[in-house]
């Protein structure tokens, strides 16, 4: 039996089911500030779920009882939040609007079988959700529209709809109109275009029924033939647009048993109008969730091989059969520990057994190649903060697991006796660079523990230890991103700082040099003698390091010209004017001095070492940055001064294109933007290209070749490294 939460707000036992059919599992999606995750508290309290709305300041029900959430004023990660309705359970995924938290809207797409957008009538919506719905439909998801906020004095109902069909799509129609009260400006009601019927919220919730007045009659009309032929254009009865047209009325439960086959398959966006604050349309949302959106068992499953990429027999969303399961989302709660959100694509998770656990290799986020056994000693059904146990999860449902010493976000549960594992899912790479420092010595472990937790729970974050800048670097999506995992690093005890982030930059000869070195010293009986000759010789780009032995008449024995390349190669590691590496060099070894006594290899090395620093102190210097290829992508309109911002940095454009279209769909007048930047002009290009396109932007990185650094900014960089 499913324990009774103790959290306040919640009020009964987690709903629990034994079929996938009665099983829907929908991600909420949309820019931060248009109400997924107020509209998500109306439905958990109009289905009893919460004594509530409002509960989430109380920790009981999204994610917002997070302290994250409540300093950012923002969700910033994933919620899962069921509710039960007409038999058919729902786990509402609540993700975050904000691009900085995108790893965790991914998560919630990886959970979820279809889409609702929820889009604000006063606010209208951003470019990302215009192309999330591409990429919704690039992979097939059926989605659905709420627009919300009805009662907000700029709310403009026909407005947003027509925004939605010009950013979405013809298919993307209305199922209710907005009822207007006395006022004209308060939402008492809504008027169903298919049945013809009006809601009435004026008596509370549920809506009192009845038939329209004579002045709603126009409005119904007009909306209700564009929403039949909409309707009637996706079934899959050919005779009846002809019928339709001929003048013959079509039964209202053929239109709503085509509607649900059609929002199933993803082919219609139904708009639902609804309203938190008053709950008008939420059971009208509810309806349209239970039964128009698919269950489980209409949904592809992600490709599944043997954990070694042996290929498996395909696997069905089946509860009697094989065990695979997928953590989407892991979090540290600090009273409970690790918590992993579990979505079971096949099988029966259950509690009190041993599954093996298997995941993809990235050790670039510190996350290895991992195959191990362990026991899942409890299930549960988050609700926010509130874990109620259960006593099973089946295909196509959603439970979490506490306490994991092993599973991290991506990981696969499977059975010990058949192990597999699930394809990932795709991540956008970080690109804002944030160097941390703890501000101990002492908080230096607890720091690399720490965010080496972090990172494995999140795959939109990379830690990097830099062995040339000797930075501890994490890699974030934005600043927001940023900013929250600093606030929990902190939270949990760890003192820190951050500080600029350096580029590793290089160091080389502009041209040829001769250097001397030499090296005598007498102390306590023991002499050091080492003297050597050398020349120097800039390589082109890429050149490497050659060590050439010119040396005649024996004057540095043989068995010490290695010992003169060790050296000099030491010195290059170290570099000579600003800390660098120093590279793409040729030295060549043509005279010197031993003495029969008091030589010795770790003379000879030091000598080595000074006599490049002495060629370099003779000759010329230069700084080397590295160039990386950026390809940015952004909409037209922005391509302008996105090309007049690369050239303040220091950029070449190479060429632009249109944005290629996503598995054959609209690109939506994109345009990508090729160009070689400089490495130390992208530092926070993230963060500033979000604002020049305002959060339409996206680019990407790789490295091209390194080449010579301004002598203004080179000299710059000479003498930050002298004060150091």
């Amino acid at each position: 039996m499913a324990q009774k939460s103790q959290e306040k707000g919640v009020t009964g036992p987690a709903p629990v089911v034994d079929e996938p059919s009665r099983v829907r599992n929908v991600v909420l999606v949309g820019h931060s500030g248009a109400g997924k995750t107020t509209l998500v508290e109306a439905l958990l309290a109009a289905t009893g779920t919460i004594s509530r709305a409002g509960s989430v300041t109380e920790g009981t029900t999204t994610s917002d009882y997070d302290p994250a959430a409540v300093k950012q004023q923002r969700s910033v990660s994933l919620a899962c939040a069921p509710l039960l309705h007409r038999d058919v359970k729902v786990n509402l995924l609540d993700s975050p609007g904000y691009a900085d938290f995108v790893g965790e809207l991914r998560a919630g797409l990886r959970a979820a079988d279809a889409a609702l957008f929820v889009v604000s009538a006063a606010d209208g919506m951003d470019a990302a959700t215009g192309a999330l719905w591409e990429e919704c439909a690039a992979v097939g998801m059926p989605r659905a529209v709420a627009v919300t906020r009805l009662d907000h004095q700029r709310a403009d109902f026909d407005g947003t709809v027509g925004l939605c069909r010009s950013t979405f799509g013809d298919n993307v129609l209305p199922l209710y109109l907005p009822l207007h009260g006395d006022d004209g400006q308060s939402v008492t009601g809504l008027i169903g275009l298919i049945t013809q019927r009006i809601f009435d919220y004026t008596g509370g919730y549920p809506p009192a029924v009845r038939d329209p007045d004579a002045e709603h009659l126009p409005a119904i009309a007009d909306a209700r033939n564009e929403l039949i032929e909409g309707i009637i254009a996706e079934s899959e009865d050919e005779t009846l647009m002809e019928r339709y047209l001929g003048g013959e009325e079509i039964e209202v439960e053929v239109l709503v048993n085509d509607l649900e086959k059609a929002v199933a398959r993803g082919s219609f966006y139904p708009v639902v109008p609804v309203c938190a604050e008053t709950k008008v349309g939420i059971d009208a949302l509810l309806e349209l969730l239970t039964s128009a959106f698919p269950s489980p068992l209409e949904h592809e499953l992600p490709a599944v091989t043997g954990v070694d990429g042996s290929p498996t027999e395909p696997l069905s969303c089946d509860p009697a059969g094989p065990l695979v399961a997928e953590v989407v989302k892991t979090t540290i709660d600090p009273y409970v520990g690790r918590v992993s959100l579990v979505r079971v694509f096949s099988g029966t998770l259950r509690p009190e057994t041993t599954v093996h656990v298997s995941g993809h290799g990235l050790e670039q986020r510190g996350h290895p190649d991992h195959d191990s056994d362990e026991r899942i000693a409890h299930l549960y059904s988050p609700l926010g903060s509130a874990l109620r146990e259960v006593p099973h999860c089946v295909a196509g449902d959603i439970c979490a697991i506490t306490k994991s010493t092993t599973a991290e976000t991506g990981d696969t549960l499977s059975s010990k006796e058949q192990p597999l594992l699930v394809a990932p899912w795709q991540m956008p790479e970080p690109l804002l660079p944030v160097a941390v420092v703890a501000k101990t010595r002492s908080d230096e472990d607890a720091l690399a523990k720490n965010l080496g937790r972090l990172v494995a729970g999140d795959p939109t974050m990379r830690l990097e230890r830099n062995p040339e800048t000797r930075q501890l670097v994490l890699w974030c999506m934005g600043e927001a991103h940023a900013d929250v995992v600093l606030d929990r690093l902190r939270a949990g005890g760890v003192e820190l700082e951050t500080e600029p982030v350096r580029v590793a930059l290089r160091e080389t000869f502009a041209a040829p040099a001769k250097g001397h070195g030499r090296h005598v010293k007498q102390s306590g009986g023991h002499g050091q003698y080492a003297v050597c000759d050398i020349e120097v010789e800039p390589l082109p780009r890429g050149g490497g390091f050659e060590f050439l032995d010119k040396v005649v008449g024996g004057a540095v024995p043989n068995n010490y010209i290695p010992s003169v390349e060790k050296g000099v190669r030491a010195q290059m590691e170290r570099g000579i004017v600003a800390g660098y590496p120093v590279v793409d060099l040729r030295v060549t070894l043509f005279d010197g001095k031993a003495h029969s006594v008091d030589s010795s290899d770790a003379a000879f090395q030091t000598a080595g070492s000074l006599a490049l620093k002495d060629a370099a102190e003779k000759g010329q210097m230069i700084l080397l940055e590295p160039v990386d290829e950026v390809t940015i992508t952004v909409p037209d309109a922005f391509v302008g001064a996105v090309m007049s911002d690369l050239s303040g940095r220091r950029g070449r454009v190479l060429g632009t294109e249109p944005a290629p279209a996503l598995d054959g769909l609209s690109a939506s007048e994109k345009t990508m933007v090729r160009a070689e930047v400089p490495a130390t002009e992208l530092v926070r290009y993230a963060v500033e290209l979000r604002a020049m396109t305002s959060g339409a932007g996206s680019f990407s990185r790789t490295f091209a070749r390194y080449e010579p650094m301004p002598t203004h900014l080179a000299e710059q960089v000479k003498k930050e490294h002298a004060k150091a």
